[in-house]
């Protein structure tokens, strides 16, 4: 990608000398029903990803030379959520409010509950906020199998794709026909993911109309994408992948809708509970 260092975003809030929120790790039955409580609000399948992810053990404070060490990767986050923020605000015509985007180190607070790094990326929409734990990035180039920076802007660009989703009614609605019907409510809740898979390629698509993407950027996103497909996660923490328990959708289907917001550039074209995932 070719990014700008601007500086930090001016809605970036920056955690990680904060130490971690207070919580039971490892967790006992009061923190897990935090963490399914934050899979209830978010749609995250906390509970297959708990161990995968970036550790959830709380480890020491940190230390200003790490903060100075990441400063990079925070300028570039940054680059990211406002380009990324930028292009929603054209696209829905000034009605586009932002998000706030949290950095932390191993557990945080939020709106929606206490969360471990092994979460991974959220939104919350109780207080409109997507929280990362930088960790995750050397996750998803180490253990998931998908480096470069297009592959990490992906992965913001999806959980901003979650913001729009809270602005346009889709994340009630949702909540809405999960309670009315139970036996649906994977199946809603793969849709609302791979919506936002979709829209992080309208932003990829922006993003190459403006020369801001390389050669190969988009294959990384694709890459990424793949990696946290239900199916690729289940096969990682050693279980048979079973569709019907999948929340946020096969690598195929992530792709696919990644490729679909890509090819089109058009949001309208992201209506993922019409089509059959």
């Amino acid at each position: 990608m070719k990014w700008e260092d601007r500086g930090r975003s001016r809605n970036l809030e920056d955690r990680r000398a904060a130490g971690p929120a207070r919580m039971g790790l490892p967790l006992g039955i009061g923190g897990v029903l935090l963490v399914l409580a934050i899979s209830a609000i978010t749609g995250i399948d906390l509970s297959g990803l708990l161990g995968i992810g970036p550790s959830s053990q709380v480890g020491a404070p940190v230390s200003q030379e790490e903060l100075n060490a990441e400063e990079e990767q925070v300028r570039f986050v940054s680059f990211v959520l406002d380009d990324v923020q930028g292009t929603w605000q054209q696209l829905v015509q000034g009605q586009y409010p932002d998000a706030t985007l949290v950095l932390y180190r191993d557990a945080v607070e939020s709106g929606c509950g206490v969360a471990p790094a092994a979460a991974g990326p959220f939104y919350c929409p109780l207080d409109t906020s997507v929280y990362v734990d930088l960790a995750f990035f050397e996750e998803l180039a180490g253990r998931y199998g998908a480096p470069g920076d297009l592959a990490q802007a992906y992965v913001i660009a999806h959980e901003i794709g979650h913001h729009l989703q809270n602005l346009t009614g889709t994340l009630d609605q949702v909540r809405q026909g999960q309670q009315a019907a139970p036996g649906q409510a994977n199946a809603l809740s793969v849709a609302l993911e791979l919506q936002a898979d979709c829209y992080a390629g309208v932003w990829a698509a922006s993003a190459d109309a403006r020369g801001v993407l390389e050669a190969g950027d988009f294959e990384e996103g694709l890459t990424a994408a793949a990696a946290v497909g239900d199916d690729r996660l289940s096969d990682m923490a050693g279980r048979a992948a079973n569709q019907e328990t999948f929340t946020h959708g096969s690598s195929e289907q992530r792709m696919r809708w990644f490729s679909t917001g890509y090819q089109s550039g058009d949001p309208n074209a992201c209506d993922t509970f019409a089509s059959a995932p």
